[in-house]
Formats: C-alpha cells, structure tokens, sequence
C-alpha cells in the first residue's frame, strides 16, 4: 500500500523525535540504531561552525553526538512552516525526505533527513541514509538588519536631505571604512553583498568594469545562460515569469544592473583593487584602490571577499610556434563577436563550450571556421539532456518555495550527487546517441567525466571540460565547422598551420578558447605568497572535507573569503557565507579555522 502524506509525517516525525531524545541523552547506540550503515552527514554552519561532509555510521554517529555536544544544539522537530514530508527519487532508490529544525545557543537551525523507502513500515523507526545541518538564523541578526531612519514615516522636509541625497553619500565613503570589501562585480559579488546588507554589514563591491553587468554584457553576441531560468534566481528578487528559458547575455546584464540599484548595494565600478596587507594587531586590511578618475583610495575593512569568479583569469597556453603566426590571436574572453570576420577564417582552439559558441557564431557569420581539440570532451545536448542534473527544481517541485527546493538540493551529500549523475549520465548517453554517434564518426573524441558522472562535477573540479551543445555539434558532424585534432598540427607558420601530411590549415584569426584560472591563482598577486599560502586552495573538491575547498568559509588568512560558481551556488551559499562574517563580528567565531593565523611553512621546514 502506497503511503499517505500523514504516514511520511509519522515517519519522519517519529524519527525526528527518537533523535531528539538520543542527542539529548547523548545515548550513541540509540543514535547508531536510527542511521544506516552506509549513511552521511552533511553540516552547513549548523551545528558548530563547520562545514564538512562525513560518511559511514561508525563515523557519523560520535561527530554529531560531539558536535551536539559542543554547539549545545536541542530541541529538533519537524519544521511544519516548510516543505512537507515528501518522496523523491536520490540515486536511483525511491525515498522520504523531510525537513526539520533545531536550537542553539546562538541561534536556529534547519535541516533535511532523508530516509529509504522501506523505513518506518509496521511502526518500525526509520533509518536515515542522509542529514543535513545548516544554521537558518542566528540570534542577533535582528539587531543587524538595515533601516533608513528618516524613511521609518511620511514626515518630510523641503529642505533636509532626501533619500537620493543619503544613498549618494553614503556610496562616496568619505567618513568610514566598510566592514567588507567585496573584489569582483559579477553575480557572485553581488549575492554576497545583498546578504551582507541584509544583516546589517556595510559592504562595498569594487570592479575596474565600466558599468554594472559587462562582464556579460561585454562577451560574445550569442552567449545565453545555459541552464534555464528557473534555477538562476538571485536572492529577495527573483526573475519574472515573462523572463525567456534561457536568459540571454544582455538581459542579465541589465538584470544584474536593475538588482544593484534596487537592493541598494554600494558598488564602485572602473575601480581596480591593486592589492591589500593584513594586520594581525588591528585585525584590518590596508587596502589599495586605483579609480577611474586617477585618483587612489587606501580603507581599512575587516574582511575582503575574492569573488574573481571561478573562471576569471584568462589561461594563456604555451602552445610550440603559435608565435610564428602573423595573423590576430585573441583569447576567448575578448571576443566580441563573428561579424568582423565574415568571409574569413579562423581556427578555433579549444571544444569546451565558449569554444563551440563561437566557432559556431563565426559560421553564422560567413567565417570558415575549423575547431581545434586538444583532449577528450564531454558533450551534452543543452535541452533537455544538460537540464535533468537540476532535477530536484522540476517536476514535482513545481510553483514550491525557491528556498524549500535549495533546501533539498544542498542535503545531498557529495557521494549521493555521484550516483545520482551517474544514473543520469547514462540516460543522457542514450538520449543524445545520435549526435554522439555522428561526432566519433568524424573524429571528435569524447568523454563523459570521471566515473561518468557527467558535466557538474567537472565544473566543480576544473571549471570546465564540456559543451551545452546548441547547434555547434550538428554543424561539426555535417563537416560545417572543421575539426583538427591538435596531435596532428605540426607547428604554425605566418599564414596558419602547417599540417603533419603536408597540407596547410590558413587563418586569419586563432581564437584561444581554453578557459581560465581557478580562483586561488590571484591570491599571490594581490596579497602576497604569505597569505597565498596561508589561504590554501581554492575550489575543487578537499578530500578531508568532501565539499569544495575553502569556498564560502573561513580560510586559514583571518578576513579573506571566497565566493564563485553558478547562480544557484551563489545564491544558495552567499547567505551562509555572510552569516560568518557576522559571527566574526559578533564574536561567536574565531577569525580562522584554527582560532588563529597558521604558520606559514618557511625553508627549514622544507629542509
């Protein structure tokens, strides 16, 4: 008999009862009696400040029990003002999910436990293969929250200042510092400044760009998000329903723009951030800023966010004899469009997806276009086949609360999201076959990422490797756009390349569309090999921790944060980043992971 919405609230609320009961008599084989053997945890700053993902019984029950413990957290019960009790299908098994909320002394917490099917039949306690645990608010955030005193009522004065008058002075920091200043003016830097401000923290986002949103609004004429809009919402201001499926580049430039000046977010643009020094006595960073104008500014916040974007800075490959080339090089980041180059040609370097992108945006445009691969790549049809991997915001959640569905997304553990995209992969490969087929029949070598987990995991890991295909793979498989296997270039000459069988390839332009470097790559520019190494890496998966490397938490440099990824990342992740921050400033936390700068390794380690 299939079970009702009242038995998945029995279920669940049983479960969440017997915990409750357990973690309060801190009583382990009770706890070990409500988890699978082959169960996770997942904490997001819920309880205790950390942000890790354990695997295994034997592991999961003694650090909650410490964490509990130490965090003080109690008082777990279903949440019955968010999503109910629901099945879902999470690696291929049939399950319960259901959310749940807790205490701390410092505030509240939320949380998702998902159960197999077959828990909780015949009055049997459930057995939970997954928890998740994330701090929702903390005590004093009522204090922080931003208000506008002369705005609090109707009383008006012809000749005090206005609103405009308050908002324009308060951009220029001339009388203060900003708790934070937030590197980088793309979506990332934005969420995390609207989180911010939400709680009260004074936060400034510098970018040497001219204008709000060119970063998109600046790149190639057919760029368009690639996934749909539905899963792009930023924070408090979501997209209207009118907006396309997917948002092309100008429209969320202009979105990006309207966000700013309507969520009130202090933004410096054509301000470069020319590096910054840590105090350890002050606890402050002495930070260099070059203007437009000319004219240099020096402050002193307390923390700085890098939000450089995980693609940010241009890789600019050695490639043997590119400089015998006297044609024009440009790397993918600077191409502005195809309709230069009409009645051309050009060599497209790279099969990732700014590199289908334009080669296909140069043959619409009358170019002859060749695509150059380097290495095996992942290649996904854009709809419906790269759409399933966000599954969990389709379907059945459909018209339910964005936060309820990120809820859901961010409690799957890593080792769940690898089954999962497996099962996925696979149903992908057979839904595009055909175009898969076609493509290995002229040469394209293909891949289908590590295990076969497909696409995601490869932007989390290298930030790259893959094309949404749109159109690009049909025109290579029709012999419309070339395709070259590097291997078999044997060095470039003046007027192109030079071919191992004798032939030559001729070029006007060589287009190098072969991705950038990860975020952490900055760190040693703008602050030093001391902090740099202090720092750590950034993005791609810690091991230790199964989550991505000090993205979105406290690293080992007291007041330096990073922040990237997709808008759903940053939109899911920005909140718990700026909840941090505040818990720095209210002392709640200390400033690094440790409780203090680590030392940084010097030679005589070495030795």
């Amino acid at each position: 008999m299939s079970q009702t919405g009242r038995d998945l609230e029995r279920i669940a609320g049983d479960w969440v009862a017997a915990f409750n009961r357990a973690i309060t008599q801190l009583d382990a084989a009770a706890l070990a009696g409500l988890f699978a053997a082959d169960s996770h945890w997942r904490n997001i700053l819920g309880l205790g400040w950390s942000f890790a993902t354990v695997s295994g019984r034997g592991v999961v029950v003694p650090a909650l029990i410490e964490a509990c413990q130490a965090s003080g957290a109690g008082n777990f019960a279903l949440a019955v003002d968010r999503h109910p009790p629901r099945r879902n299908t999470v690696a291929g098994e049939e399950v319960i999910e259901a959310v749940l909320r807790f205490r701390t002394p410092v505030g509240s917490g939320v949380g998702v436990v998902r159960f197999r099917p077959d828990s909780g039949r015949g009055g049997d306690l459930a057995v939970a293969w997954s928890l998740m645990t994330a701090v929702d608010r903390l005590e004093r955030e009522a204090d922080q929250a931003p208000a506008d005193a002369e705005e609090a009522d109707h009383d008006r004065s012809t000749t005090g200042e206005n609103w405009l008058d308050r908002r324009t002075a308060a951009q220029r920091y001339e009388d203060r510092d900003p708790d934070v200043i937030v590197v980088g003016g793309g979506h990332a830097g934005i969420t995390s400044a609207v989180e911010l401000r939400q709680l009260g923290l004074d936060a400034l986002i510098v970018d040497t760009m001219k204008r709000v949103g060119d970063n998109w609004r600046l790149r190639y004429h057919s760029l368009k998000l690639h996934n749909v809009t539905q899963v792009n919402h930023l924070p408090y201001m979501p997209f209207p329903k009118t907006f396309p499926r997917y948002i092309p580049k100008d429209k969320i430039a202009n979105w990006l723009e309207s966000y700013v000046e309507h969520m009130d977010l202090n933004f410096w643009t054509e301000t470069r951030f020319a590096g910054a020094t840590y105090d350890d006595g002050t606890g402050r960073w002495r930070v260099r800023l070059e203007r437009g104008d000319g004219s240099v500014r020096e402050m002193h916040p307390k923390h700085i966010i890098m939000a450089t974007s995980v693609s940010g800075t241009p890789i600019i490959p050695e490639i043997p004899t590119l400089e015998n080339f006297a044609g024009t090089v440009l790397h993918s980041s600077r191409f502005p469009g195809g309709e230069a180059w009409a009645g051309r040609k050009a060599l497209v370097f790279g099969t990732g997806t700014s590199g289908h992108d334009i080669a296909q945006e140069l043959h619409a445009n009358g170019a002859d276009v060749a695509i150059v691969q380097r290495s095996p790549t992942l290649i996904v049809n854009v709809d419906p086949s790269a759409q399933l991997y966000d599954g969990s915001y389709f379907g059945l959640d459909e018209g339910k609360r964005l936060e309820d569905l990120d809820l859901f997304n961010t409690s799957v553990p890593i080792a769940l999201i690898k089954e999962n995209h497996k099962l996925i992969t696979a149903k992908v490969r057979e839904l595009d076959k055909d175009i898969l087929d076609r493509l290995e029949k002229v040469g394209f070598r293909l891949e289908f990422g590590e295990d076969g987990t497909g696409w995601p995991l490869k932007y989390r890991t290298r930030g790259g490797g893959y094309y949404f295909n749109a159109g690009c793979s049909e025109l290579i498989a029709e012999g419309k756009v070339g395709l070259i296997q590097y291997h078999d270039i044997e060095r470039f000459i003046a007027s192109g390349a030079l071919m191992k069988d004798g032939s030559e390839k001729a070029a006007d332009l060589i287009l190098l569309a072969t991705g950038y470097k990860g975020p952490d790559h900055v760190v040693g520019e703008y602050f030093g090999a001391e902090v740099a190494a202090r720092a750590g890496k950034v993005w791609g998966f810690d091991t230790r921790t199964q989550e991505l490397a000090n993205m979105w938490v406290r690293t080992g440099q007291p007041g330096l944060w990073f922040t990237g990824g997709s808008f759903s990342q940053c939109r899911i992740y920005s909140k718990y980043l700026a909840k941090q921050i505040l818990g720095v400033e209210l002392g709640l936390l200390e400033k690094s992971p440790a409780g203090k700068t680590p030392r940084v390794p010097d030679k005589a380690d070495a030795a």
